[in-house]
């Protein structure tokens, strides 16, 4: 039963993270012919220091965070997905086993559920009730049967016993999780009070150093259309901050940044004084979601000659944020560990047509990095990004090489960092993650 239910989901929320910009597959026809464009040993500081004073709050994470780049520190932060342990067979010891931990920053657990305009859980068997054995646990020690915390819960505190600077956030929404946020967002008040409530549930209260929130769109169309109004997720965000005080408080994002598009649609630069950081989902802008092509690079770094949508790009998306005053150092650059490719396909430059969907072993249109780096070699960049072309099939996805461009455009744009979905994707050895990680810090 739990086989079957990871395979479900992990074709659900790899769908979901259709880029920042566009999972908008339900809602491409109301737009152009697009597709989703848009994927610690202390317990956490409690909102008392700093409840009630959105103000206050404003400036100690503005000056967290200026301290932070003062000091030349990028945020390294990539997604862990609760699915993952099924049919990935990818637990949280493979954070450590794959020399990821001594990367990252932060982990952003996925996905807690939004639902009767409350934060729920989402998987109670991966969250906290599974046992694992000695040898799938962090530490070595087998789970035993009266434990009062098991699942990657516990596995996440083991984690941050052994590498204390990593904090943990628990995400909430993505993809298909998304369409209670407009519930939430009626009364943003208690559905902050839920969340805090959950996320510092005495059991786990020290496993997570705050929230991030993935709602995929406020006032905009993902899998469900939202019609909460442009001030829905600045009013929800300044309900988290109030709740959650000096605790961290995150979000990803839409990355359409081409004129009309999603970030239009709400106040992101209002609800940005009350976040940590901001995250565009800057992936997933084309794909086999259009069947026949033409065949694009789902996560350029720039704009292109042959681009389906001219502004599908990580820099368009970049800078309309940042022309709306949100501060550079509080956005981060998203990235995929996986790839987007079609078959079908006789050019080997981008810009062809196709018959439809490259295989995948999850999602048709859909591989991981480590599967598509010896099935599929890159033979080209287009945009800051590669792409690749065998057999019929052209996949796009990035490399270490051009990791090291996306990173070199952080550092140039004085960004805060750096995202990633997911660390499944990545090799045995966290080849990608130890790249960007290389690149932030070299």
């Amino acid at each position: 039963m739990q086989a079957a239910g990871s395979t479900k989901n992990d074709r659900r929320m790899t769908r979901r993270r259709v880029g920042g910009v566009a999972a908008v597959a339900a809602a491409a026809a109301l737009t152009l012919s697009i597709a989703p464009a848009v994927a610690q040993a202390a317990p956490a500081q409690h909102a008392g220091s700093v409840a009630g004073s959105t103000a206050s709050t404003t400036r100690t994470t503005t000056a967290n965070t200026a301290a932070a780049q003062a000091a030349g520190d990028k945020k390294l932060v990539a997604y862990f997905t609760e699915w993952g342990i099924y049919g990935r067979d990818y637990d949280v010891k493979k954070i450590e086993t794959s020399g990821s931990a001594d990367q990252l920053t932060h982990i952003l657990y996925a996905f807690g559920n939004v639902t009767n305009g409350q934060c729920a859980i989402g998987d109670s068997f991966a969250d906290y009730d599974k046992a694992f054995t000695a040898d799938e646990s962090v530490d070595g020690v087998a789970d035993t049967w009266d434990q009062p915390l098991k699942g990657n819960f516990n596995q996440l505190r083991k984690l941050k016993a052994a590498h204390p600077n990593i904090k943990v956030l628990w995400s909430f929404g993505g993809w298909s999780w998304s369409g209670g946020f407009g519930q939430a967002a009626a009364n943003p008040a208690a559905f902050a009070q839920s969340c805090h409530d959950l996320v510092e549930d005495p059991r786990w209260a020290d496993v997570f150093d705050g929230i991030d929130i993935d709602w995929e769109y406020p006032n905009a169309c993902g899998l469900s259309c939202d019609s909460s109004g442009p001030e829905a997720y600045k009013n929800l965000i300044s309900a988290l901050r109030g709740e959650f005080g000096s605790d961290l408080v995150t979000s990803a994002i839409t990355a359409d940044g081409t004129s009309g598009g999603k970030i239009e649609a709400a106040d992101y630069a209002g609800a940005a004084q009350d976040l940590d950081w901001i995250a565009p989902m800057t992936y997933d802008y084309y794909g086999a979601f259009a069947a026949q092509g033409p065949t694009a690079p789902h996560s350029p770094l720039i704009g292109f000659d042959s681009a389906p949508t001219p502004g599908f790009d990580s820099d368009t998306a970049v800078q309309k944020l940042k022309s709306l005053g949100i501060p550079s150092d509080k956005i981060l650059l998203g990235l995929g560990f996986y790839g987007r490719g079609w078959t079908g396909v006789t050019q080997a430059e981008p810009g062809g047509t196709a018959t439809g969907a490259a295989p995948g072993t999850y999602e048709p249109g859909i591989e991981d990095y480590k599967v598509l780096k010896d099935r599929c070699p890159a033979t080209g960049t287009v945009g800051g990004t590669a792409y690749a072309f065998c057999n019929g099939e052209w996949w796009s996805y990035d490399t270490p090489q051009t990791i090291t461009g996306k990173t070199d455009y952080v550092k140039q744009q004085g960004l805060g960092g750096a995202f990633a979905w997911e660390l499944s994707g990545d090799t045995s050895d966290g080849e990608l993650i130890k790249a960007v990680g290389n690149g932030l810090n070299g």
